[in-house]
């Protein structure tokens, strides 16, 4: 049979429109889930990140993934979670950066029937979403306070806290637990401003990062130059910390104490950078995340409320009255690795 040019290029759309439309079929019926990050490139947020493409793939979700240019760039994660929506993300995944500024972005995305699960930090208030998978941050930082004044053997305290950013409920959860394990007063787990004590000779935010820590840090030596104790929002934040002493030389008589229990910073528990961190389980959020999203995207069961995904103390040498784990078992633990 003879086919004119014409109509060959017609079947050739027709088969064009045919394969796409069954393409747009498939991805219909996939489950699509969006994962906003604070940064890119903090480690904890790119050890989540991964936890989630692997369930993802697990699952047969599609994932989506983006995030701010730094800690606290609340503009940069509004927009990641528009353009989720905008490609069909019908659950996503946050840690959110500034926890108060960014509720009314939420609202806008529940209200176009998204389901919304905070991992990490809690919106402010909590229940802007549906649902909270973390660690007990208030608890992490009773587990380091507690072990830094067994540690100190009665020694007096002479602190430098290098905390998040003002007014996050992550890093006033674990500077105020902190200081409460230590027993120092502080406010409860529902206060979002940071405790003061005589105790603490210096606090300034480091924003969780290496490079702004050592600056501060190097500012707080500055106020504080027979400090022996500094208390850290994150492990990075302890490295940067651990550098300025080592350059001022003061780095054998100061004790470092830490949250996150990342590879690195188990690592640097074991070489005596940082004495004790709370260690808690980024994969096991994200998975549990996108589990959720794709059991909304199959029945419409929402997940809510708040979910303790679990903190162990990991010290690189056990003090009596004090429940840790060695480093070995941090190792074996970090970040949720199997």
């Amino acid at each position: 049979m003879h086919t004119s040019p014409r109509s060959v290029l017609a079947l050739a759309a027709l088969s064009l429109a045919a394969v796409t439309a069954s393409t747009a079929a498939f991805a219909a019926d996939q489950p699509v889930i969006g994962l906003v990050t604070k940064t890119e490139t903090n480690p904890f947020f790119v050890k989540m990140k991964e936890g989630a493409q692997e369930e993802a793939k697990k699952q047969g979700a599609k994932l989506l993934s983006g995030a701010g240019k730094a800690d606290g760039d609340n503009a940069g994660q509004i927009t990641a979670m528009e353009n989720m929506i905008a490609a069909g993300a019908k659950t996503i995944l946050i840690t959110p950066s500034d926890a108060k500024a960014i509720v009314p972005a939420i609202k806008k995305a529940r209200d176009k029937g998204v389901m919304v699960i905070a991992l990490d930090s809690p919106a402010d208030p909590p229940d802007a979403t549906d649902a909270l998978f973390a660690t007990n941050n208030y608890t992490a930082g009773v587990l380091i306070g507690e072990y830094a004044k067994a540690a100190m053997a009665g020694k007096p305290a002479k602190i430098v806290a290098l905390d998040l950013l003002p007014g996050h409920p992550v890093g006033a959860q674990r500077h105020n637990g902190f200081m409460k394990g230590f027993g120092l007063p502080a406010n409860d787990a529902k206060s979002n401003e940071l405790s003061k004590a005589p105790e603490i000779l210096c606090m300034a935010d480091s924003y969780g990062d290496q490079a702004k820590a050592q600056t501060v840090m190097e500012n707080c030596l500055q106020k504080a130059p027979d400090v022996n104790l500094v208390y850290t929002i994150n492990e990075p934040a302890a490295a940067g910390a651990y550098n300025a002493l080592k350059r001022a030389g003061k780095e054998k008589g100061v004790m470092i104490v830490s949250v996150d229990g990342g590879c690195q910073g188990i690592k640097d528990t074991a070489a005596g950078v940082i004495a004790a961190t709370s260690q808690q389980y980024p994969l096991k959020m994200a998975a549990m995340g996108v589990a959720a999203g794709v059991e909304y995207a199959k029945t419409g069961k929402k997940a809510s409320g708040y979910v303790d995904t679990g903190v162990t103390l990991i010290a690189g040498k056990s003090v009596a009255g004090v429940d840790s784990k060695d480093t070995k078992t941090g190792a074996e633990l970090c970040w949720g690795k199997k």
